[in-house]
C-alpha cells in the first residue's frame, strides 16, 4: 500500500484530468482500451486524490443534500377522515 500512497503524492491536476478522461471514455490518450483492472485502479486513484485536493461537492459520486419530494407538499390524512369534522 505504501507504493500506492507514494503514487498518489505524485499525481498532478493534469494527471488527475487524464485519469478522469480515460475512465470516462474507456481509453488511454493513445487510444488503447482500458482493462477492467485499469479502470478500477484509476477510479481508486481519482477518489483518493480528490479527498485531499477537491472540495466535497466536486468529488466523484457527490450527491448533495437529498430531500424527499413528499416533504414539499402537505398531504391530507384521508385514512381516518370522511370529509366532515368527525374522524372514524
Amino acid at each position: 500500500m505504501n507504493s500506492f500512497l507514494e503514487l498518489l503524492r505524485t499525481i498532478t491536476p493534469d494527471v488527475y484530468e487524464s485519469l478522469k478522461t480515460a475512465v470516462e471514455i474507456g481509453k488511454w490518450p493513445d487510444g488503447r482500451k482500458l482493462t477492467q483492472e485499469q479502470k478500477e485502479l484509476c477510479l481508486q486513484a481519482m477518489i483518493a486524490w480528490e479527498q485531499d485536493n477537491l472540495p466535497e461537492d466536486q468529488r466523484t459520486g457527490y450527491m448533495g443534500p437529498q430531500h424527499c419530494k413528499s416533504e414539499e407538499k402537505t398531504i391530507p390524512n384521508i385514512l381516518f377522515s370522511t370529509g366532515s369534522d368527525t374522524l372514524h
